[in-house]
């Protein structure tokens, strides 16, 4: 069986901790959690016929008190950037995280959220690909659309 590393990245409170639950164990909870330093999740999948066991680090969440150690990237082979889209702020600090990944990973497999779209939406897709770049995907952890289809999409194009 093939691993692979993915890593969670975005601000303080997007749903990274709910979208890696909704993936890994199809549930929702209300309640918030904050993820201190990092939680690692995994999930075995079939892609194209090879099963692949995925590493999801769920990172802490980023504000100007807390930021995403480079030492937890290293060994990506690829990662999720998470906007939420009820929070426009949540833009700067995903574009901010893509420039570091960039610089820490090089040009490996992404996929950007837009997550939250079950609520009013404050961001447009447009917006976010065009500061993010990459496959922009609609997500909701709490009713499930789009988790699934945008992890396999990622281990896809990873392996």
């Amino acid at each position: 069986m093939i691993q692979k590393k993915i890593c969670m990245l975005g601000a303080f409170a997007v749903g990274k901790t709910s979208l890696v639950r909704r993936f890994v164990s199809d549930v929702y909870d209300e309640r918030y959690l904050t993820t201190v330093g990092v939680r690692i999740e995994k999930k075995d999948v079939q892609v194209d016929g090879r099963s692949v066991r995925l590493l999801l680090w769920d990172l802490n969440g980023e504000d100007r008190f807390q930021f995403v150690q480079a030492s937890h990237l290293r060994g990506a082979a690829g990662y999720v950037v998470v906007v939420d889209g009820t929070r426009p702020a949540t833009l700067d600090v995903a574009e901010d995280l893509r420039t570091r990944a960039t610089d820490t990973l090089g040009s490996i497999p992404y996929v950007t959220l837009l997550n939250k779209s079950d609520l009013e939406p404050q961001l447009s897709r447009e917006d976010v690909e065009r500061r993010i770049g990459g496959p922009v995907w609609s997500t909701s952890a709490k009713m499930g659309s789009g988790v699934v289809d945008v992890f396999l999409d990622l281990a896809r194009r990873i392996v």
